[in-house]
This record gives structure tokens, C-alpha cells and sequence, in this order.
């Protein structure tokens, strides 16, 4: 039951973003700024980890807004209003730097062109 749930708890935000981008003239990476957005707003709220337990998964861009939030929530508490603006990149440092790695591999393996 947990796999279903969490296949359509991401069908459904995928769904959503899709009809974003058919209804709007928003471009991809506004909508993609506006879910890792949503997702630090989430958290601040506290209904990201309530929501994360009842899909049985974490969705990616939410998930990273998520990230970002709780650690520059972490860092204030920690190093007061400079951890506002380290915190964040801290606590999701890990995955920014396979992002980076993983980008530059498949662009030495697929020869990436410019349109």
C-alpha cells in the first residue's frame, strides 16, 4: 500500500505541475524554483514531514526546499543570523556537489550541443 500511495502522491504533484505548464506561460525552471520554494515553505510550516511520512516517500524539489529550510533553521539557532545565509547551503551541500559531478560526467560522455 505504501508504493501506491507514494506513486500517486507523486503522480499527482507531476500532474499538477504539468497543468501549470499547459495553463500558464510559466517556463520550466520558474516552476521548478516555485516547487523548491514551496517545499522550504512547507517545512517552515511544519506539514513537509507529516506530508513525507503519509506519501511514504520525500518528493525530489520539494524535498530539497525542505532541506534548504531545515538546515538554515539549524544554522540560525546554531551561529544566529549568519547561519541564515549558510545553513542551507550546508545541510544540502551532499547533493549540490553530485548534481555538479554527475552533470560534468555525462557531458564528457554525451557531447552536449548547444540549439
Amino acid at each position: 500500500m505504501d508504493y501506491i500511495r507514494a506513486f500517486l502522491t507523486g503522480g499527482v504533484i507531476c500532474a499538477l505541475v504539468q497543468i501549470l505548464m499547459e495553463k500558464t506561460k510559466m517556463m520550466p525552471g520558474r516552476i521548478m524554483v516555485l516547487l523548491v520554494v514551496s517545499g522550504a515553505v512547507l517545512g517552515a510550516a511544519g506539514i513537509y514531514e507529516p506530508f513525507k511520512e503519509w506519501a511514504g516517500a520525500g518528493v525530489p524539489l520539494l524535498g530539497f526546499g525542505n532541506t534548504l529550510w531545515q538546515g538554515v533553521k539549524k544554522a540560525i539557532g546554531d551561529e544566529g543570523i549568519l547561519g541564515a545565509f549558510k545553513g542551507g547551503l550546508s545541510a544540502s551541500s551532499g547533493g549540490i556537489t553530485a548534481a555538479l559531478i554527475f552533470g560534468y560526467l555525462a557531458s564528457l560522455i554525451f557531447k552536449p550541443k548547444m540549439k
